[in-house]
């Protein structure tokens, strides 16, 4: 009677730790933020798609341009990455006004990119293949605990490679607001010059 009853009490508590485990990784995470503002944002070259055409993407040669939003993704043709590609690419064109671009980056791979920056960018910016997480690592924005996804982070990154601004969500609703706010804040700071 008694081993039988360890016997339940371990299936019991087997069963919870399971349940506690299992909601954990259900549960969205919190994301951490290691890169701040004011820190040197790592620079980096890697396969992109724009348009469903393939190319290398240079983070130092867009600087050079102008300030970068930088976003971060979990997965190409989820709800909330579409959501937010689409709102990204609803607003590109307040972006443009003020000088910058917008590259959004996730681990995806380049042919799933290829698709996506059509159907979900509108073809109206370029989405980074990180499928070995480089750049993801590089700006801590991988998602814990699920690390083959990015966290949903977006930087604004201003053309002396520096951090200006970063935003934290797992949903995709304040990501452009936020970063077209900072922009708009640094443009008025740095007006442009013709």
């Amino acid at each position: 009677m008694a081993a039988m009853t360890r016997t339940r009490r371990r299936a019991a508590l087997a069963g919870i730790v399971l349940a506690v485990a299992g909601g954990l990784l259900l549960r969205p995470s919190a994301t951490r933020a290691e890169l701040k503002a004011g820190e040197v944002a790592p620079l980096f070259t890697a396969q992109a798609a724009l348009a469903g055409h393939e190319f290398t993407y240079s983070l130092a040669d867009a600087l050079r341009k102008g300030p970068v939003v930088l976003y971060f993704y979990p997965e190409a043709f989820t709800a909330g990455c579409t959501q937010e590609a689409h709102d990204f690419a609803e607003a590109l064109g307040a972006f443009s006004e003020l000088g910058a671009t917008v590259v959004g980056v996730s681990g995806d791979a380049i042919d799933v990119l290829d698709k996506f920056s059509v159907s979900e960018c509108n073809s109206k910016f370029p989405v980074v293949s990180d499928a070995d997480r480089t750049v993801m690592k590089a700006y801590d924005s991988v998602l814990i605990p699920m690390t083959a996804y990015a966290s949903r982070t977006s930087f604004v990154i201003t053309p002396d490679d520096h951090v200006l601004y970063a935003y934290h969500a797992m949903s995709p609703d304040k990501h452009v607001a936020n970063t077209l706010a900072a922009v708009a804040a640094w443009r008025a700071q740095h007006p442009a010059t013709q």
